[in-house]
């Protein structure tokens, strides 16, 4: 038994190389219980209109929640916000966006032919890290209309059905 034992661990520095064939294979993906289905999905349809008054149709003034955001880089992001009338924060560029979310959100602002800015998140992360607190929105892209936090891609695209983003640009512009 204890020869068996022996042959059986490994030389110190030695390695053997196994054929693809013969090489253990992981299974604690396939043990893992399968997530249900999302529930939510996005309708083509047109919602109706927020009621005045709703969370959605008041401006919001992005405050920090536990105010761990350093004061030079809310003053950079509050310059960067206030200089333009749109301001979209995104993964890569409206030229080249990198993911399919902040694509969708640059095809509506072209859509409704309005003139925006775009910062790429992924060339600076403390830029991403200080928007997460900035807007206590935590994903990108992150769309602010004359200087207030508009929302993510979800809600662009809501309000773009509704009606509501068209109304928001305009008084904007």
């Amino acid at each position: 038994m204890a020869a068996s034992a022996s042959a059986a661990r490994p030389l110190a520095g030695a390695s053997l190389q196994l054929p693809v064939s013969a090489r253990p294979q992981l299974s604690r993906v396939s043990a893992l219980p399968r997530a249900s289905p999302p529930t939510w999905r996005l309708s083509l349809a047109r919602p109706a209109r927020l009621p005045p008054g709703s969370p959605r149709a008041r401006p919001v003034r992005c405050q920090a929640a536990g105010g761990g955001l350093a004061p030079e880089m809310r003053a950079t992001l509050d310059k960067v916000v206030a200089s333009h009338k749109v301001v979209l924060f995104m993964k890569g560029t409206k030229d080249f966006p990198q993911c399919g979310f902040s694509h969708t959100v640059v095809q509506i602002l072209r859509s409704l032919d309005v003139p925006f800015e775009t910062l790429d998140v992924l060339a600076n992360e403390a830029l991403r890290q200080g928007l997460k607190e900035y807007s206590s929105w935590p994903t990108f892209p992150q769309l602010y209309i004359d200087g207030e936090f508009f929302g993510g891609c979800d809600i662009t695209v809501e309000a773009y059905k509704s009606g509501e983003l068209q109304e928001t640009l305009e008084k904007a512009m």
